[in-house]
């Protein structure tokens, strides 16, 4: 059997893949561990993609006890070299509405504990993250977004956190007085170890509620699982169709400096 290969990686359950044709699913293993699930690989236009749900088919693993190592890993083991990372997400902000799509281009790590790098020594190694996410995926989601007639956000940041409770009151406060956008538990460490890998990666979070209500407006009820899975579940089709567009418009050479990210991460001796 020829080596199973993708160009494209997808976080994302099989709402995403089942309508594709030829789709195959099978085990990895990686030096981290088991990622969340199996992987299915299938064909999108002229290319292949990877999909991993990051907690399980069944949404069993909470955000804190996500591998992430070993689904990032996974990743590069098929030879991705870009990764979408879509994401259900509480808003921060008013004009940031239920439904809408933010294309985050800052995140804040409030998480604790988790393991967060590949590079642990000997040779120290310091990851510039002042732009985290890829500067040609993000404009290219962007595009797709309003090519389809999607309500979309161009940037903002997102505050990931430990999770697996909502915010308080008082957190939620905070995070949206710092001007903050997008809440989620998810993000961290994700993204960054996509960069570690050369991996180009971008975030695209599908706003499903207002975090803990809105400031003055006591019909606005704090969040539930259920109205997350409710919102997420009502929009699945429009993250597909986007997901689905970028896919096919992406490159197949890369030109952004993500895949060198390592090089300029250590100190040459």
């Amino acid at each position: 059997m020829a080596k199973r290969q993708a160009l494209v990686g997808v976080f994302g359950g099989s709402g995403l893949y089942t309508f594709l044709e030829d789709v195959e699913e099978f085990a990895v293993e990686t030096p981290y561990g088991p990622p969340s699930d199996k992987l299915a690989l299938a064909t999108v236009g002229q290319k292949r993609v990877a999909f991993l749900p990051r907690h399980g088919r069944e949404h069993q693993i909470p955000p804190h006890r996500i591998n992430y190592r070993a689904n990032l890993w996974a990743m590069k083991e098929l030879g991705v070299q870009y990764l979408l990372g879509p994401c259900a997400a509480g808003s921060l902000q008013p004009h940031v509405r239920p439904g809408d799509f933010v294309v985050c281009d800052q995140f804040v790590d409030r998480t604790w504990g988790r393991p967060d790098t590949f590079y642990d020594g000997p040779i120290t190694t310091h990851l510039a993250a002042a732009d985290p996410y890829c500067p040609t995926l993000r404009p290219l989601a962007v595009a797709k977004a309003k090519a389809l007639g999607l309500p979309v956000h161009p940037r903002g940041t997102v505050v990931v956190i430990q999770g697996p409770r909502f915010s308080t009151r008082a957190e939620s406060r905070w995070f949206s007085q710092m001007g903050w956008e997008v809440v989620n538990m998810t993000q961290y460490p994700e993204c960054i170890l996509a960069r570690e890998l050369g991996i180009c990666y971008v975030n695209i979070s599908l706003i499903t509620d207002y975090d803990v209500g809105l400031e003055g407006r006591p019909d606005v009820e704090p969040v539930s699982h259920e109205e997350v899975l409710r919102v997420f579940a009502a929009n699945n089709e429009n993250l597909r169709r986007l997901l689905l567009a970028i896919i096919e418009a992406l490159p197949e050479e890369r030109h952004c400096t993500c895949a060198t990210a390592l090089e300029r991460a250590r100190l040459k001796t």
